[in-house]
């Protein structure tokens, strides 16, 4: 098995993306790897629906603040599991998130991509499925995609089995 030195995690704040940053930090603390913190804030999409200035800058604070708690608060995991954590905040207007992903990888000496599937949330009208398909495409290292488990269904009562 190879060995990886520093892995990137992007982190939207949803469910995958969580589970992605554990599966990191078990690979991590395994590899005596770093972990490379990335949150993408993407401001098009609330360009698009902002009447004012002072409300776009207010709502840019907030989801900044947002962004920093989620890389905040995956540090604080990454060291309780004695992996170290770098972090990293980009904002974006007209690039898609898998570019910035990519790139950020590249900028960063990473040798492995660590991501959800899906469940992007907040004001970006991207989904991290097709971001994260975009990314395993064109990322010159390798990707780990990790889905959500998906919760089994409840046998429904007199139901035909």
């Amino acid at each position: 098995m190879s060995m990886y030195h520093r892995i990137l995690v992007p982190l939207d704040g949803s469910a995958t993306a969580e589970r992605g940053v554990r599966e990191a930090i078990g690979l991590a603390a395994e590899q005596k790897a770093t972990l490379c913190l990335l949150h993408v804030v993407d401001d098009f999409p609330m360009l698009m629906q902002m009447t004012s200035v002072v409300n776009f800058e207010e709502t840019m604070k907030d989801v900044r603040q947002y962004g920093e708690s989620l890389l905040a608060n995956a540090r604080s995991a990454a060291a309780e599991a004695g992996v170290q954590a770098d972090t990293l905040l980009r904002k974006v207007t007209h690039e898609r998130a898998a570019e910035v992903i990519v790139d950020e990888a590249k900028k960063a000496g990473c040798d492995l991509i660590v991501m959800g599937t899906h469940g992007r949330r907040g004001f970006s009208l991207l989904t991290m499925g097709s971001e994260a398909q975009l990314v395993a495409r064109t990322s010159p290292v390798p990707v780990l995609l990790v889905r959500l488990e998906e919760p089994k269904p409840e046998p429904v009562e007199g139901a035909l089995s």
